[in-house]
């Protein structure tokens, strides 16, 4: 079975994102959600300068750039909900889970504003995210 590489970066997201998971939440057990939201940035501008290639920053297309804006604003606002979820007593092994369910949206939009389509084993998949959510939170 050959499995395609970009599955191997998947991988090594889903273990970052889980310990960082962790430690959103004993980052929210000690302070705001909007004080967490700004050490995330903080951590996130020092590993910056590891990962930019060093290509001009502007020389990219107006709406390239707000896209990437855009995205940007929306993950932003996107944690410090996650982070204020946590903080109002939220336990991790819920609000994480429930959080990380943000592809049914990409799955639902996808076919409209990507022009991707989606397969009845892919759209399954949904499904099955969603009960696995509800079956965590009982």
């Amino acid at each position: 079975m050959h499995i395609a590489p970009w599955c191997w970066i998947v991988g090594i997201v889903l273990v970052l994102w889980g310990f960082t998971a962790v430690f959103q939440k004993l980052t929210t057990n000690f302070i705001s959600a909007e004080s967490t939201l700004v050490w995330r940035t903080v951590g996130f501008l020092l590993f910056m300068p590891f990962v930019y290639p060093g290509k001009e920053l502007y020389h990219h297309s107006a709406h390239s750039v707000a896209y990437g804006f855009l995205a940007g604003l929306l993950c932003a606002l996107g944690c410090l909900g996650l982070f204020a979820a946590m903080k109002a007593g939220g336990k991790a092994s819920i609000v994480g889970p429930l959080s990380a369910l943000y592809p049914i949206i990409v799955v639902i939009l996808s076919p409209f504003v990507l022009h991707e389509s989606i397969t009845a084993l892919q759209g399954l998949g949904v499904l099955c995210g969603l009960i696995a959510v509800v079956l965590l939170s009982i």
